[in-house]
């Protein structure tokens, strides 16, 4: 298990003070993928740096097993380090080594006798989904297989803990999915606990059971990543929810004010179904149950999550306010969360 117990990281500058990490209390159960979601600045690589022991928390607790990593130095410090693999964002590949060189490096630094460290490369380069390309070059790959190389290097000394740092931010969609199944499955194969670090909601969906929301260096909300998107609290998480809705609905670029541009008339409404829901024509019964209202579709996604599917649907409701509010009603009887995204 990994342990974060009030840990806090502060920085002396010439300007001042600067609270990297405040008092943060996170806790991540042995073989499971777990997320930990925020902008820029938000204290996410601090926290990565801090368990990889590359710096030490100014307060607080950082243990893995009940190790305090923060007490390690030396071969001590070195061999746990060895128990981290770190996918970066950038891939961080040797342009003169080919994929089997770039995989074997770890191996090499650890002194594993050649042989050993060829064959497991191979393996690794075989478990994702790279084989025949192990005598290509960087160069001649594309982004995608880049990070595969990367994650196979990162799996080299056989490490307990994966940390993928903004693993997929450089990729296009389809990639991001590809990357995003391959750490499922290494994680489902091999046991591994995968920490995940993104500004990415559609990641955190897609693989984790359990996030952390940050901002400003601080854990403003935690909890199933199911009931986070349910019931999202916080104004930053209700953002990253939104921009995950939108963005599959296939529209990035529309915002709140220009969705009330374009549908300036009465109510702009977001449903949320969960489970069993998704598959009931809930609308339809709200459209029989109240013919006087104008009912127009703006937009729907579905979303997997690791304990079931979500669904949205944007809605614009046009009518007499008191027919509007007996349909909301009706909604909500029926367990369909509801947003008001603008009145009239």
């Amino acid at each position: 298990m990994i342990r974060f117990k009030d840990v806090s990281k502060q920085y002396h500058t010439k300007d001042g003070g600067l609270t990297a990490v405040n008092d943060v209390n996170i806790e991540v159960n042995d073989g499971e993928i777990f997320g930990i979601v925020g902008y820029s600045g938000a204290g996410k690589s601090t926290l990565v740096r801090m368990l990889d022991g590359l710096e030490a928390p100014s307060t607080g607790e950082i243990t893995i097993d009940d190790v305090n990593v923060a007490k390690l130095s030396g071969s001590a410090l070195r061999k746990q380090r060895q128990k981290i693999g770190m996918i970066f964002q950038h891939f961080n590949l040797l342009w003169s080594r080919t994929v089997l060189d770039n995989v074997s490096l770890p191996l090499e630094i650890a002194k594993v006798p050649k042989a050993k460290r060829t064959e497991r490369a191979k393996k690794l380069i075989d478990l994702v989904g790279l084989s025949g390309r192990e005598h290509s070059y960087p160069s001649e790959l594309s982004g995608g297989q880049k990070q595969r190389v990367g994650i196979a290097r990162a799996l080299a000394n056989e490490p307990t803990i994966l940390i993928s740092d903004e693993a997929t931010s450089a990729l296009d969609p389809d990639t991001t999915n590809e990357v995003l199944d391959l750490l499922l499955k290494i994680n489902k194969e091999m046991n591994l606990t995968i920490l995940l670090i993104t500004h990415e909601m559609h990641a955190i969906a897609k693989t984790c059971e359990r996030v952390a929301v940050m901002d400003s260096g601080r854990v403003v909300e935690s909890g199933t990543v199911f009931d986070v998107f349910r019931h999202p609290q916080q104004q930053i998480t209700k953002n990253f929810v939104s921009e995950e809705f939108t963005t599959q609905q296939g529209d990035t670029t529309m915002t709140l004010e220009q969705l009330v541009k374009k549908y300036p008339e009465g109510q702009l409404v977001r449903l949320v179904f969960h489970g069993p829901q998704a598959e009931l024509p809930i609308v339809s019964e709200v459209i029989k149950r109240y013919p006087e209202l104008v009912i127009s579709i703006i937009s729907g996604a579905i979303h997997q999550t690791q304990e079931g599917a979500l669904g949205s649907l944007d809605l614009q409701l046009i009518g007499a306010e008191s027919q509007i509010n007996e349909a909301l009603a009706y909604l909500k009887k029926m367990r369909v969360e509801t947003e008001v995204m603008h009145h009239e």
